[in-house]
């Protein structure tokens, strides 16, 4: 066998299995369901586990509205460098307005919370340009909101497992809810945004928009960046929550989580168990 026949039936052997993996948690969704383990062999690296994460967005009954940035930490990341990873947000998964909003989580799976502060592009990102620094980021508006998002997978051990699996199963993300927007943020000084998080009664964490490296404009970067470079430049209306700004904070279902953005706001919500969905339904 040549080794040019041997590459291709490697990497059609590798297509496979990407797309055993992609639809395997794209029907545990769809059911509302858990999986006992990492449905095959963990990708090699970032760029492996975002096809596949691309082909589960292809067999997805929704539209994507915005990405969620997870940070890497420094012991965990590959090759590429990359300190940050994305994950869709789905239409139907947005809640906005005031009110107690449902936290869709996964029984069996993995359940937690994280407070977000999330912009929203007020234009499109050039196409062409693939690389972006935080000072960059100006040349794209967008306005900040506060908001809360739904960390839940049914794999209960993503997180151990790492982010390549993180990415794999649509970045850990199954909601957002979306807050008031918080006027002029490119004036404040980022250590002014601050924020608690309370499960029941508990406060679990505390901290603000300066609580990852590099802060809100690092996240906006690297959401450009990685964006552009998957093909996926961003566009106005797209949004992005730019990482756990009091930590990552499991929840029971019944459980309500409050978080405090001082001034900003406040963002309730209770876990519910994530329903089953249709994949005839159509986007939101």
């Amino acid at each position: 066998m040549s080794s040019e026949t041997e590459t291709s039936t490697e990497a059609a052997r590798t297509a496979a299995e990407e797309a055993v993996i992609a639809a395997a948690f794209v029907q545990a969704r769809l059911r509302g369901a858990s999986l006992p383990a990492f449905p095959g062999a963990i990708p090699a690296d970032l760029v492996a586990a975002y096809h596949i994460q691309d082909l589960a967005i292809a067999d997805w009954p929704d539209r994507v509205v915005g990405w969620k940035v997870g940070y890497i930490a420094e012991g965990r990341r590959d090759a590429s460098g990359d300190d940050r990873l994305l994950g869709p947000i789905f239409a139907r998964q947005l809640h906005v307005g005031a009110g107690m909003a449902a936290f869709p989580v996964f029984v069996g799976g993995f359940a937690a919370v994280e407070a977000e502060y999330v912009l929203r592009l007020e234009a499109d990102a050039p196409a062409g340009k693939l690389d972006w620094t935080p000072d960059e980021t100006a040349q794209v508006p967008a306005t900040l909101h506060i908001g809360v998002e739904v960390a839940s997978s049914p794999l209960a051990t993503i997180n151990e497992l790492g982010p390549r699996v993180v990415v794999s199963d649509f970045g850990n993300n199954n909601g957002l809810a979306l807050g008031p927007e918080i006027r002029d943020w490119r004036a404040l000084p980022e250590a002014s945004l601050l924020a608690e998080t309370w499960i029941d009664d508990k406060r679990v964490g505390s901290g603000g928009a300066t609580t990852l490296p590099g802060g809100l404009l690092a996240a906006y970067a690297f959401a450009l960046s990685r964006s552009a470079k998957r093909g996926r430049p961003l566009k106005a209306g797209d949004l992005i929550a730019t990482g756990n700004a009091t930590g990552i904070h499991d929840i029971r279902i019944g459980q309500v989580a409050r978080v405090r953005f001082g001034e900003q706001g406040e963002i309730a919500g209770r876990a519910v168990a994530a329903a089953p969905l249709s994949p005839e339904d159509g986007p939101a």
